[in-house]
């Protein structure tokens, strides 16, 4: 085939796999949108927009979960809405601002959000999860095997010869838990003899995590207590080196070493584990000391560079890493697991020097809001000797730009004060931990002779309720204001009699 047709052919197989995989999504729009949610027992529908990033990172995870649940319609459906065209009154209707937001509708009524994964395979567990018992039963071992082959996470497994307090606490974990995690459990007796477990609860690893430094299974040793079995969970479920995705962060927390790939497991031409095993080697060894993590390059661009590193740096892996303290390091080597090895050890022993985000210190810092950077973080805030407050925006944020105005305002009003009023770009600069930033603008208030326990500020950002906060705040009352922030009257100057 000539190569010009042969790049033909290519597109239009392409073109056919996405219109079979976007088929087994149903379209929703504002005039099908009752009759859908009603004709499935079980829809979730991803209301979207499409000039949202995030909807195009999720809508392939999205596609390829209906895919995997096609067979089981009607009782269980996907389905999207465009809110920027056909769908606008039915996302207005149901109050949606953020896309994507995912709903969960039972026999056309509103059921509950989705918040899991928003991974193809965590879509279908939950899908799953309202229509199929919250534990399949294995009644043979090929049933078993069938069981495992087909699992993409870890799955946990009960074997009970009896009724037991093991078996009952399982159940109950398996209800409480049956949307984010697979659960199995058997009594037949050939296969309870080949596990060689007759009261138990085992996790299994999934295939594609099988590594030669840990075990496929883990035997639950701990009491029969949900509370228990659920931190059991937690401990071993992502194993030495976890899959790290945007839609798992939290399951991850420092001290963290997370290295970048590209890491595709829906990649049949690809080999995922390449990297991941030689960062095992080293994994094993540090496992007390740091979690250890994979994540794909093109999913952590904003991450890595926060990191100060180019996801286009060399063609290896890149490693970085995060310790309790918010500490952050960069390896600067080529990837081995020697070098990785020596990175890890260098940290522990504090022979590196972390790195940290900021922008430059600016020249001429004198206006009515002082400046902050992370570079200069601690002489204009810390030791300043002064009442401090300080506003961490960003510059893209529309509630961020309006109070900038009233900031400014604010400094100016409070220039002649004791009272420092400092500003700090939080998407450029490292904010440090104590500043726990989760909205723009947040604010916070630190008295001179305590910088260690920051007030967050909650009140209006109106320039009356502001000047209220810092005179009442002030750690000595401030010379043009009273206490409740009433403007003190100024002073008449004494006339001398000729």
């Amino acid at each position: 085939m000539a190569p010009f047709k042969l790049h033909l052919f290519q597109i239009f197989v392409l073109w056919i796999s996405y219109q079979i995989c976007s088929s087994n999504v149903v379209e929703l729009t504002d005039k099908n949108f009752h009759k859908q949610t009603t004709i499935h027992e079980y829809i979730l529908i991803m209301f979207y927009a499409n000039w949202s990033e995030y909807y195009k990172r999720v809508e392939p995870e999205f596609n390829r979960a209906g895919e995997q649940i096609e067979a089981e319609k009607p009782k269980i459906a996907l389905g999207k809405m465009d809110c920027g065209d056909t769908g606008k009154n039915i996302c207005s209707k149901n109050k949606v601002d953020s896309f994507p937001t995912l709903k969960l509708y039972h026999n056309g009524k509103f059921l509950k959000d989705y918040r899991e994964s928003r991974v193809a395979w965590s879509i279908v567990k939950f899908m799953r999860a309202q229509i199929y018992p919250a534990s399949e039963e294995l009644t043979s071992i090929d049933a078993f095997k069938k069981f495992l082959s087909k699992q993409y996470d870890a799955v946990l497994v009960g074997f009970f010869e009896a009724e037991s307090r093991l078996k009952r606490a399982f159940l109950r974990l398996a209800e409480e838990m049956k949307e984010t995690m697979v659960f199995a459990h058997s009594k037949c007796d050939n296969l309870l003899k080949k596990q060689g477990v007759f009261d138990g609860i085992v996790l299994f690893r999934p295939i594609r995590f099988h590594n030669f430094y840990e075990r496929e299974r883990m035997l639950y040793t701990g009491k029969p207590v949900v509370g228990e079995i659920k931190t059991f969970i937690i401990n071993h479920y992502h194993g030495l080196v976890g899959h790290r995705t945007p839609f798992n962060l939290f399951d991850f927390t420092s001290p963290l070493v997370i290295t970048y790939y590209s890491v595709d497991y829906n990649n049949k031409l690809k080999e995922p584990n390449y990297w991941r095993t030689r960062i095992l080697k080293v994994a094993h060894k540090y496992r007390t000391r740091f979690n250890f993590v994979v994540c794909s390059k093109n999913d952590f661009e904003r991450e890595m560079e926060d990191f100060g590193v180019d996801q286009r740096r060399g063609h290896g892996p890149i490693v970085v890493a995060k310790t309790l303290d918010a500490k952050k390091y960069v390896m600067k080597d080529d990837f081995s697991a020697e070098a990785l090895d020596e990175f890890v050890r260098n940290i522990l022993e504090r022979k590196l020097v972390p790195y940290v985000k900021s922008k430059p210190i600016p020249r001429n810092n004198d206006g009515a809001v002082t400046i902050a950077v992370a570079h200069n973080f601690d002489q204009v805030v810390v030791n300043n000797n002064m009442d401090t407050l300080i506003q961490f925006y960003a510059p893209w944020c529309g509630h961020s730009q309006k109070f900038s105005a009233v900031y400014k305002e604010l400094g100016a009003k409070l220039r002649s004060e004791d009272v420092a009023v400092v500003k700090m770009d939080a998407t450029e600069n490292d904010v440090p931990p104590e500043f726990p930033v989760s909205a723009y603008p947040t604010v916070y208030w630190l008295p001179k002779d305590d910088k260690t326990h920051p007030i967050l500020y909650i009140g209006r950002r109106d320039i009356d309720e502001l000047i209220r906060f810092v005179a009442k705040e002030a750690s000595e009352e401030l010379r043009g204001y009273d206490r409740k922030g009433n403007q003190k009257a100024a002073k008449k100057s004494a006339k001398t009699e000729l």
